[in-house]
C-alpha cells in the first residue's frame, strides 16, 4: 500500500434489471473468471427461485439476508511485546457489506443443491430468516470478539 496516495474507490454502476448498486456489487463478488454475464444469470435465477418457491419479493429477501449477515465487530491480530492478541474492533460500514456478501457467496458454494442458482436462493432465504451458515459465521465472529473483550484496550 502506497504511503503517498490513497487509492480511489471505483464507481459501481447499478445493474440493468433492478437498478440497484448492491445487486451489481454482489454480481461482481459472485463473478468467477471474469464471466459477469454468467454471474448475473445465476443471481437473477436465484431471485426468480425465491419469488416462485418462497413467495417473497426477491430484492427484499436479498437485502434482509445481507442485513442479517453483516457483522458489527471482528477481531484483528495485534502484536504487543512477544504476544499476539486478538483485539476486537468495530467494522466499517463498507467492510461490513463486503464481508456479508463474501460470506453469502462462500457458503452458497459449499451447499449441496444441484445448481448454483438454487444454492444462492436457499442461502438468501435462510439468511433472511436468521439461519444458515453465513449467519452462523457472523455469530461466531461476534462470539470471538466478545470472548476477547479483555484485550480491547490494545485497540489502535
Amino acid at each position: 500500500m502506497s504511503r503517498r496516495h490513497s487509492s480511489n474507490k471505483r464507481q459501481i454502476i447499478p445493474d440493468a434489471k433492478y437498478k440497484d448498486k448492491m445487486v451489481a456489487k454482489f454480481t461482481n463478488i459472485l463473478m468467477y473468471g471474469g464471466k459477469k454475464s454468467t454471474a448475473e444469470r445465476m443471481l437473477y435465477g436465484a431471485f426468480d427461485i425465491i419469488e416462485e418457491r418462497y413467495k417473497q419479493p426477491a430484492i427484499e429477501t436479498f437485502r434482509k439476508a445481507l442485513d442479517q449477515v453483516k457483522p458489527k465487530v471482528e477481531v484483528k491480530s495485534r502484536r504487543v511485546g512477544g504476544a499476539t492478541y486478538q483485539v476486537p474492533v468495530e467494522v466499517r460500514n463498507d467492510r461490513r457489506t463486503s464481508l456479508a456478501m463474501r460470506w453469502l457467496v462462500t457458503y452458497s458454494r459449499q451447499r449441496g443443491e444441484k445448481s448454483m442458482t438454487e444454492r444462492l436462493a436457499a442461502e438468501f432465504f435462510e439468511a433472511s430468516q436468521g439461519r444458515g451458515n453465513a449467519v452462523k459465521k457472523k455469530d461466531d465472529t461476534h462470539k470471538m470478539a466478545d470472548a476477547n473483550r479483555a484485550f480491547a484496550h490494545y485497540r489502535w
